[in-house]
C-alpha cells in the first residue's frame, strides 16, 4: 500500500516529494457515462489528481436516505480516477457552496427551526454524523493507504468566511478519524484577514483559494503556515453566471500566466474548475447579498474543458504551462465535432394548472407557509390555492422566489423576489391560484437554509387570509406517458400559452450530444426522454441547454418543454454547439 503525508516542504507520496496537479470535476454535474472521458482529458492536460465535492442534499434527498448509484456513484467515480492512474481529493463538506442548491446542505434539515447551520448545535451535528456514517465508508476504503486513489480529505469548506467555531471543526476531525480516515486532513480559505486562522485548527493543513496575484497570496499563506507544502486548493480560472448578466470569462493567457507563477513558486494546485458541467434539473444555487441572484443552468465556468467536455484555448494554454514544469502526454483531445442542426415542432400541450392533479396532491394549511415545510418537496414548483369572496390588494411578507397569479384561470401578474415585490391587485373574487417557483436556494452566507414558497401572513386589504391549500408539483423529471392523456394537439403556427407542458418527438441515429435552443420561448425547463435538462430563460445569458449524448437513444426520442409565460413559436432547434451568451466587454 502507498503512503501520503505532509512533509516540511513537500507532499510526500511513499516518502518521495509529490506535487499535486489537480483539476476539479463534480461527478454530480456530469452524466456518469461521461466521467471516464472527462478524467482522461484531465490526464492529457498534464494533471495527476482529480478533486470533487460531495453534495449531501443529493445523496440524502430525504431524512434517512443515502443514494450512491448512477450519477451519485461516488465510489465508481473514484474507481475511474484510480483506473486512469490518477490521485483524488475528496471534499465532503458537510457544506460545499459550489454554487449548488443550499450549498449542498439538505433543505429538510432546516424544517426544524432549532437546527443550527455549520455550528456545534447538537441537532446539526447529529445529522452530519448520520451523513458521514453513510458516506465515509465509500471514501475510507479508497484511501491511498488502502490501495485506492484518495490522498487528501477536506474538513468543512472555506469556513473562515462564515464562522470560527473551533469545537465544530474539532468535532468533524474526530468524526472522520473515528471512521478510519488516516490520510492528511486539510482546510481551505481565502488569504484575507483572519479567514485562514478562523477556518482551521492548528493541526490541520491549510491551503488557500484565489485566482490572481499568486505570489502575494502564497506569501500570505506562508506567514500563517511556516512549514509544509504550499497549495492553492481552488485556483479560480473562471467564474459562474447569474440570470440577467453577461457570460463571465477570463483571458486564457492571463490565467495561464498566474498558473505559471504558482507552479514556479513550487506550489501545488487544484484548478477550479477543470470541467464545470451542468446544473441539471433544479440543482442550481443562488446568491443573496441584498439582491437575490439565481445561478444559471450551465456551470461551464469558462473552464479549460467546456461544459460539454471539449478542450478550449485555456486548456491548451494551461497544458503548455504545465509542460514547462512536468511531463505531459503527447496525445491531445479532439475538438468539438460539427453537429447537424434540426427543427422540432411541439405538437401537443396541456395547461399546467389542468395537469395539477396528475402532478401532486393538495394539503390544507391555515395560512401561506413555506411549501417545502408543508409538502416535503424541497425543489421546483408548488401551487397555492384559495377561494376569494372579493378583490383587493393581496400582500405577503415575502415571495421566494417567483410567483405567478391566476384568478379563475386568467393570469393576473407575477411577483419576483429579485425585485422585492410582495403585493398584487386582485380585481374581484374567485378561485385564486398561485404558481410558485423555487429558483434555487442560497448557497453562500447567512441565508443558507431558508425555506421556500409564500411567506405569510397573507393579507387582502390588510385583513389576514387563512384556509389555504398547497400542492407540490412533481416536475423534477417528467413522465410523458402520465401526461399524454391530458395533452391536446395544437395546430397552427402561433406559440403556446403559459404555464403549460408541450410535447414533441425527434429522431436520432444514436447517442450523441445535442444543444437545445429555445428562441421565442420565455422561461421554464426542458426535458429529453424525461430527464430534466435544467432551466432556460430568455433574459440570458445562456441561449442553449446542453443535452448529454447518453440521454439520446437511437430512433424516436421524447422532448417536453415546461413554458411558464408563453412563447411566440412552437419550434425549438437543435444546434451545432453551445451558446452561453455574450462576454463582458
Amino acid at each position: 500500500m502507498d503512503t501520503f503525508a505532509i512533509g516540511d516542504h513537500d507532499y510526500l507520496l511513499n516518502d518521495e516529494p509529490f506535487r499535486i496537479l489537480s483539476g476539479a470535476i463534480h461527478y454530480f454535474r456530469v452524466h456518469p457515462d461521461l466521467w471516464e472521458d472527462r478524467i482522461r482529458k484531465a490526464r492529457l492536460m498534464g494533471l495527476n489528481t482529480i478533486e470533487t465535492y460531495v453534495p449531501w442534499n443529493e445523496h440524502s434527498p430525504e431524512p434517512g436516505t443515502f443514494l450512491a448509484e448512477g450519477r451519485l456513484g461516488l465510489g465508481r467515480f473514484l474507481d475511474l480516477v484510480d483506473a486512469a492512474g490518477m490521485r483524488a481529493i475528496v471534499r465532503p463538506g458537510p457544506y460545499i457552496c459550489a454554487e449548488w442548491d443550499n450549498g449542498g446542505l439538505p433543505a429538510w434539515l432546516f424544517s426544524d427551526p432549532t437546527v443550527g447551520v455549520r455550528s456545534s448545535e447538537p441537532g446539526y451535528l447529529a445529522a452530519v454524523g448520520t451523513y458521514f456514517d453513510a458516506l465515509l465508508p465509500i471514501v475510507v476504503k479508497r484511501q491511498v493507504t488502502r490501495g485506492g486513489p484518495v490522498i487528501l480529505l477536506q474538513i468543512e469548506n472555506e469556513y473562515g468566511a462564515y464562522g470560527k467555531d473551533k469545537a465544530y471543526l474539532q468535532h468533524l476531525v474526530d468524526l472522520v478519524k473515528r471512521h478510519g480516515v488516516d490520510i492528511p486532513l486539510f482546510t481551505c480559505d481565502q488569504p484575507f484577514g483572519t479567514m485562514i486562522e478562523d477556518g482551521s485548527l492548528p493541526e490541520l493543513h491549510k491551503t488557500g483559494t484565489f485566482g490572481s496575484r499568486s505570489q502575494e497570496r502564497l506569501e500570505f499563506l506562508r506567514e500563517r503556515q511556516p512549514t509544509g507544502p504550499l497549495m492553492c486548493a481552488e485556483f479560480w480560472n473562471g467564474w459562474f453566471d447569474n440570470w440577467g448578466t453577461h457570460h463571465h470569462t477570463t483571458d486564457a493567457a492571463a490565467s495561464a500566466a498566474e498558473l505559471d507563477a504558482l507552479l514556479s513558486a513550487g506550489a501545488s494546485v487544484n484548478i477550479y474548475m477543470f470541467h464545470g458541467g451542468t446544473n441539471f434539473g433544479f440543482t442550481n444555487g443562488a446568491n443573496d447579498k441584498g439582491i437575490y441572484e439565481p445561478t444559471i443552468t450551465s456551470y461551464d465556468y469558462d473552464a479549460p474543458l467546456s461544459e460539454d467536455g471539449h478542450p478550449t484555448a485555456k486548456y491548451f494554454a494551461f497544458r503548455d504551462v504545465i509542460a514547462k514544469h512536468f511531463p505531459v502526454p503527447s496525445e491531445v483531445p479532439a475538438a468539438r465535432p460539427v453537429r447537424a442542426e434540426s427543427v422540432v415542432t411541439v405538437g401537443s400541450s396541456v395547461p399546467l394548472l389542468s395537469a395539477a392533479d396528475a402532478l401532486g396532491s393538495p394539503q390544507r394549511v391555515a395560512g401561506p407557509v413555506p411549501a417545502s415545510e408543508a409538502t416535503g418537496q424541497y425543489r421546483g414548483f408548488s401551487l397555492y390555492e384559495r377561494a376569494l369572496d372579493g378583490g383587493g390588494v393581496l400582500a405577503f411578507a415575502e415571495v421566494r422566489d417567483r410567483a405567478q397569479f391566476f384568478l379563475d384561470g386568467f393570469p393576473l401578474g407575477t411577483l419576483s423576489r429579485e425585485l422585492a415585490e410582495r403585493s398584487i391587485l386582485v380585481p374581484r373574487g374567485g378561485l385564486l391560484q398561485i404558481l410558485v417557483e423555487d429558483q434555487g436556494r442560497v448557497n453562500y452566507g447567512p441565508r443558507i437554509g431558508e425555506s421556500k414558497g409564500l411567506i405569510g401572513p397573507a393579507t387582502l386589504d390588510g385583513e389576514e387570509l387563512t384556509g389555504w391549500q398547497i400542492r407540490p408539483l412533481d416536475l423534477e423529471n417528467l413522465d410523458a406517458t402520465l401526461l399524454a392523456g391530458l395533452a391536446k394537439d395544437r395546430g397552427g403556427t402561433g406559440g403556446v400559452a403559459g404555464p403549460s407542458l408541450s410535447f414533441a418527438s425527434f429522431e436520432a441515429d444514436g447517442p450523441g450530444d445535442r444543444y437545445l435552443r429555445l428562441d421565442g420561448w420565455t422561461k421554464g425547463n426542458a426535458y429529453v426522454n424525461g430527464f430534466n435538462l435544467g432551466r432556460y430563460w430568455s433574459r440570458g445569458p445562456q441561449r442553449t441547454l446542453y443535452v448529454p449524448g447518453p440521454l439520446v437513444r437511437k430512433g424516436s426520442n421524447d422532448l417536453a418543454v415546461l413554458e411558464l409565460q408563453g412563447s411566440t413559436t412552437r419550434d425549438v432547434r437543435f444546434v451545432s454547439g453551445p451558446d452561453l451568451g455574450p462576454d463582458e466587454k
